[in-house]
């Protein structure tokens, strides 16, 4: 399952992480985001133990999306030892994910 990330917990579970981290920020409002949410699950599933996998909801948590720059959703950034290392904005097919994970990991 993926975490849930908020403002509070950001640094913790994603800036000091030692693997990488894929953040999904969404919004319960956005369609293309409602339509990634099943993938973001099963890619937390399937890379649990090897990468992060989590969701900033956007509307409770806008000080993580303002550092970040986050203009649109869905945006996916990949976050290795705190730096951004590529982002995806857009819904896109699972395997365009699993590609960024596996190019990072």
């Amino acid at each position: 399952m993926a975490l849930v990330l908020t403002d509070n917990n950001f640094q913790n579970q994603v800036l000091d992480s030692d693997k990488l981290c894929v953040v999904d920020f969404w919004a319960t409002w956005c369609g293309p985001c409602l339509m990634i949410a099943p993938i973001i699950e099963q890619l937390a599933d399937e890379y649990e133990g090897k990468a992060v996998i989590g969701k900033v909801d956007v509307d409770n948590n806008q000080h993580v999306a303002h550092k970040y720059g986050v203009r649109n959703i869905p945006t996916i950034l990949f976050i290795k030892n705190g730096q951004v290392v590529d982002k995806q904005v857009g819904a896109v097919p699972k395997n365009v994910l699993e590609a960024k994970i596996r190019q990072h990991i």
